[in-house]
């Protein structure tokens, strides 16, 4: 496989960027690099506890810096948290210089794996009209990745497969 780019995976917190990262990241023998564990290793902190104590801003600013630096290398499989795509700098590094895949689902399942969850600062205190909200606001924006991947009533084996055949054609 002859892979000069990054492929970056995007799409609302709960779609799996994290599982689908490490999945090709076994297929493909590159390098996974998990943004949001990777500011967790550096800072010493979980991510709700950076929102929690430093604010949203610090830790989009963290963000931004890490991930910049980041996609400057190659050959690396590189999971964004949820909000990494919405900053127009790191968007425009990923479209400029990698390969991007959006990992789309229908709300409602993103929503039941949001609720499920306890971890994620944005929306600890959030109902399900905020979090259709938020996916509504964001789905534009991950629109404008250069692949999408319709993830329902796929086995992540299959949403790897998709990925590295999209990437090897281009």
């Amino acid at each position: 496989m002859n892979l000069n780019k990054n492929i970056v995976l995007v799409g609302m917190m709960g779609s799996g960027k994290s599982a689908i990262g490490y999945l090709l990241s076994k297929s493909t023998n590159l390098k996974h690099v998990d943004i949001d564990k990777l500011i967790e290793k550096e800072t010493g902190l979980k991510i709700y506890d950076i929102f929690e104590k430093k604010g949203e801003q610090y830790f989009r600013n963290l963000e931004e810096k890490i991930t910049l630096k980041l996609l400057k290398s190659k050959k690396n499989i590189i999971s964004l948290g949820g909000g990494g795509f919405i900053n127009k700098n790191i968007r425009k590094e990923v479209l400029n210089n990698n390969i991007s895949f959006w990992l789309n689902w229908k709300s409602s399942t993103i929503i039941q794996r949001i609720l499920k969850s306890k971890k994620r600062p944005l929306t600890k205190n959030a109902t399900e009209n905020d979090l259709k909200k938020l996916i509504n606001d964001r789905l534009k924006i991950y629109s404008e990745a250069n692949f999408k991947i319709n993830c329902e009533n796929l086995k992540k084996s299959m949403i790897t497969k998709q990925i590295i055949e999209i990437y090897e054609k281009n």
